[in-house]
């Protein structure tokens, strides 16, 4: 392929790839420039986002198969900015009183979104992993970022650790695979998986044991359960942006890459992966939502919401298949939960920067103290409980419609107890709703709120009450990018 056209397919991450390197070399050479280094990266975002729009309907393979540009991909890219995009709006002012190296934040940042970019498209086992260890390694930094905080030092290190332990699991997972069919893409993985001449008719019984140990490290960037332990002290020590960053950013990657994996590379042994997802499904909505119960602090209620959120996610890749919604709600549903979660923590953003409290109970009376953000709250927690007409209700539809469209009892049952869940969140959603609305104020005083962040959650708040209520053009994009998906052998 010539080189001018490669330039053109590569054109999102060379964006990302020369503001990242512009943003870090102006903090150095300028000094003065820190907080303006937020609106070049945000810039650098816009740019990124309209090299990806400009790719759209293309299906091409880069360097020998590792990287594909398809619909599929450029979604994910397109999620990955427009989540970095709000993040950086949201930290401007916050981390003015955190941290002196605030050029360095929005560098790593970018850096962090160009390994999504990567990740999504991503089509060999060799470049899957490489991509997803350049996520770990920006993402353990930005969480123990706060290097005067305890609690983001610990956050991170615990961060790191489980992630080394998984990384290292999902190599020999990865390790397993090759070592059975002998490549690493994964469309030659799926040719020799269906051979009846290959070794693996020899072999078969390895084939379940690689699924599960690179599950582990789809798993943990997803934080599904059992691999979901770093969630709340990451979120809580961790910047509330970069919270915000980890709740969508990694989640969405995780679910690009595992969707990619297991229909391009394993669809024979679909009944397998089926029912391991099941039952995480089955335990991460449901560990998820009875722990974020009893949380006092927001940020790790939220964090234990996530996973229960993901929870519902994976009940789209569950039902995947011929005749269902399967993969278009869960392109609907992450995109729902890019602008309804991370207008949630921006919220919080907002409280915690002025009143410098997590705290659930400190959200008395917001409802006098700050209005729009006390309405805001409401819309967001309306929309990760799933009530119309919200973006949450749009995705959780099509998940769960999906699992019917499966016509077996096992998938009604798992859309049932996904119902079920959605109804025991409204508690603790709720819950933060009853103190703003229902108690009185601790103060008076009205909260002043910096206009990058109200603007933030004005943008979320919007998007979340437009996918709902205008669902139509989401649901054409979403079906539009599943199609490479689609077209595979079931």
């Amino acid at each position: 392929m010539p080189w001018p056209e490669n330039l053109r397919l590569l054109s999102p991450e060379i964006t990302l790839t020369a503001f990242a390197l512009l943003v870090l070399g102006l903090d150095m050479a300028i000094k003065r420039l820190k907080d303006t280094l937020a609106y070049v990266a945000i810039g650098g975002l816009t740019l990124a986002i309209v090299a990806t729009s400009l790719l759209f309907g293309t299906q091409r393979s880069l360097f020998s198969e590792m990287l594909t540009v398809d619909p599929f991909a450029l979604y994910f890219k397109v999620v990955a900015c427009l989540t970095t995009g709000l993040v950086i709006l949201s930290s401007i002012d916050f981390m003015k009183t955190k941290t002196p190296y605030r050029g360095e934040f929005f560098g790593l940042l970018l850096l962090a979104t160009l390994a999504i970019t990567l990740l999504a498209g991503a089509s060999d086992l060799v470049m899957i992993y490489l991509s997803l260890e350049f996520l770990s390694l920006t993402s353990y930094v930005l969480v123990g970022y706060l290097r005067g905080d305890p609690k983001s030092s610990e956050g991170g290190i615990k961060y790191f650790l489980y992630g080394a332990v998984t990384s290292a699991v999902m190599l020999y997972g990865v390790s397993l695979l090759y070592g059975i069919t002998g490549f690493t893409n994964l469309a030659e993985i799926r040719n020799a998986l269906l051979s009846p001449a290959s070794p693996v008719a020899s072999t078969p019984w390895l084939i379940l044991p690689a699924i599960i140990l690179m599950l582990a490290g789809f798993g943990f960037k997803i934080a599904l359960v059992p691999f979901h332990q770093w969630t709340p002290d990451a979120y809580e020590g961790a910047p509330t942006p970069i919270a915000a960053f980890l709740s969508v950013g990694p989640k969405a990657a995780g679910f690009a890459v595992l969707i990619r994996v297991f229909l391009t590379a394993l669809p024979v042994y679909q009944i397998d992966w089926v029912a391991i997802l099941s039952g995480i499904s089955l335990v991460s909505m449901t560990f998820g939502n009875l722990v974020a119960i009893q949380q006092t602090n927001i940020k790790r209620m939220l964090a234990y919401s996530s996973i229960a959120q993901v929870g519902y996610i994976l009940l789209g890749v569950v039902a995947a298949g011929p005749g269902t919604v399967g993969i278009t709600g869960v392109l609907l549903f992450i995109l729902a939960y890019l602008f309804t979660n991370l207008g949630a923590f921006v919220a919080v953003v907002a409280f915690s920067h002025v009143t410098g409290s997590d705290e659930i109970a400190d959200y008395a009376g917001l409802i006098r103290r700050a209005p729009f953000l006390a309405t805001a709250l409401v819309v967001f927690f309306m929309s990760l409980a799933g009530i119309p007409p919200t973006g949450g209700f749009l995705g959780k539809l099509f998940v769960f419609g999906a699992a019917v469209q499966m016509g077996q009892n096992i998938f009604y049952f798992l859309a049932a107890v996904g119902v079920l869940n959605s109804v025991i969140s409204l508690y603790y959603y709720f819950n933060v709703v009853r103190q703003m609305f229902f108690l009185p104020p601790k103060e008076e005083r009205s909260l002043q709120i910096p206009v990058t962040l109200l603007l933030a959650v004005a943008a979320t708040m919007a998007m979340t009450l437009i996918m709902g209520l205008y669902p139509q053009p989401f649901i054409n994009l979403a079906t539009r990018s599943m199609q490479p998906m689609a077209m595979l052998p079931w």
